[in-house]
């Protein structure tokens, strides 16, 4: 690995962001401050805490840390979506659910990993 973004999680995560800045954006105007801001700001908190933790990975136990931060993140994600597939009809949601669902067990795999495998 030379960069993170040679992780898949961060590629995967960056991705999401992406598009769940894009469909947050059909939320009815006055949840564009609401929920739109707080579900794009914890799928970016996603990438953003695999990207600070990958900065300090020789230090094995900040590393799992910011990648602990990163699935916590990605759970309020998910919460936020829930509430947002109950509460509108936005079609691209069930699948971003699914989507984050993946994710989650992929960076539990690789925090699993690190325990294991990372030199410190």
């Amino acid at each position: 690995m030379k960069s993170y973004k040679d992780l898949d999680i961060y590629n995967l995560a960056f991705a999401y962001a992406i598009e769940v800045h894009k469909v947050s954006l059909k939320l009815p105007k006055f949840e564009l401050y609401e929920q739109g801001s707080q579900v794009r700001r914890s799928s970016k908190s996603v990438k953003d805490n695999i990207v600070e933790g990958y900065g300090r990975r020789t230090y094995k136990q900040d590393f799992i840390r910011f990648l602990t931060y990163s699935h916590a993140s990605l759970l309020e994600c998910l919460s936020q979506l829930e509430m947002i597939d109950e509460l509108y009809e936005i079609s691209e949601i069930k699948e971003l659910r699914s989507k984050y669902d993946l994710l989650g067990g992929k960076i539990f795999s690789f925090i699993q990993y690190v325990e294991k495998n990372w030199k410190s």
